[in-house]
């Protein structure tokens, strides 16, 4: 395998999440969902057969569509940036351009005064 198992990609992706500003994790639909402000900015889940994020990246979906482990996010939200990344067992993980996504994902979902947080501290991470 040339990535860490999924379960620890899982756990690392959880951990950049969770370092932004007043984020909490809830798990609807049995899948864990990094809300801020009630509003959900990452899905993440994974089992034996891979590893699955979506995000809402309303600068980079064009460029994110390219790459092969990424498609427009179901149920009507690729309309709406909301890309979804899926990973194999054994998949090289991105996490330096995942954690750009997840970046980008939180500022467009907090409010701005939480946002500013972020310029005034530093990203996360």
């Amino acid at each position: 395998m040339s990535g860490p198992p999924l379960k620890d990609a899982e756990d690392r992706l959880r951990e950049l999440a969770l370092a932004f500003p007043e984020v909490r994790e809830e798990f609807p639909w049995g899948h864990s969902a990094m809300k801020v402000k009630g509003k959900a900015f990452v899905f993440i889940s994974s089992s034996e057969e891979g590893l699955s994020l979506s995000m809402k990246l309303p600068s980079s979906s064009v460029m994110a569509l390219m790459l092969p482990f990424a498609s427009p996010t179901g149920y009507g939200l690729g309309k709406s940036g909301w890309v979804t990344c899926k990973f194999a067992p054994g998949d090289e993980i991105p996490f330096e351009l995942l954690q750009e996504w997840l970046d980008e994902s939180y500022r467009a979902i907090a409010p701005k005064k939480l946002v500013a947080k972020l310029a005034s501290s530093g990203d996360p991470g």
